[in-house]
């Protein structure tokens, strides 16, 4: 009866998750087309490179004339896959055609999902589903987005412009739990806000990176009290 719970409550969250997905991928779609790229280019993206926020990141790069600041960008924020991938290295298997699809559908969910199984055969069997249905459900609400954007014919009027920052924000709200992750978020955009007026588009951005200064601060010490001295007993009088 547990098992069949545990399954139930599984397939609910992925549910859950494939329908946030389709959203996302849908507003990725349209503010592609907003931004006046080709069609064609969010839905190569999606199929070859399938990074979610970064592809966010890269289109409104590409919009402003930054590719390389583009390219770089989506290193940075990707490189994360590379603990996640020796996190999971049993579960993709040891074939190389296993192991390039499982890199290919990594994503911080599929990780999660599958680190949260306790057996290996558990962990490789939600791996799959988990990826796979993500990767359905993003290319089909990218591909929705696209032929949104394109029938609106001016997407701005549609407040398009606002799902870029408000996908980004919804990307990295449950990492913002974590106090030094929140401090770094808060120093970072702070740095992004000040280059803004001074220098090219898209190397804000960049400059952002700067916020992870912050984890090399200096921590406070709690005061150390001193240790008690021992009292001794006054001597007996003969």
């Amino acid at each position: 009866m547990g098992t069949l719970y545990r399954t139930r409550a599984q397939l609910r969250d992925i549910g859950a998750l494939a329908a946030a997905t389709l959203a996302v991928g849908a507003s990725f779609g349209a503010i592609t087309i907003a931004y006046g790229l080709p069609a064609w280019v969010p839905v190569v993206m999606s199929v070859l490179i399938f990074a979610g926020g970064s592809q966010f990141l890269a289109v409104g790069l590409l919009a402003a004339g930054n590719p390389v600041a583009a390219v770089l960008a989506g290193l940075l924020l990707n490189a994360r896959h590379l603990p996640f991938g020796l996190a999971v290295a049993d579960v993709l298997g040891t074939r190389w055609r296993d192991r390039l699809a499982g890199a290919h559908i990594m994503t911080d969910e599929t990780v999660a999902f599958a680190l949260a199984e306790s057996s290996p055969q558990a962990r490789r069997r939600i791996y799959w589903l988990v990826g796979a249905t993500l990767f359905v459900v993003w290319n089909t609400g990218v591909v929705l987005g696209v032929l949104l954007g394109g029938a609106t014919g001016d997407p701005d009027a549609l407040g398009l412009d606002a799902a870029f920052p408000a996908g980004l924000i919804a990307l990295i709200l449950p990492s913002l739990r974590d106090r030094d992750t929140r401090l770094v978020a808060i120093a970072g955009a702070a740095v992004a806000v000040l280059f803004t007026p001074v220098l090219p588009a898209g190397l804000p951005v960049m400059c952002a990176l700067l916020g992870l200064l912050v984890l090399f601060r200096p921590t406070r010490r709690p005061p150390t009290r001193p240790a008690p001295t021992a009292v001794s007993a006054p001597a007996k009088q003969p």
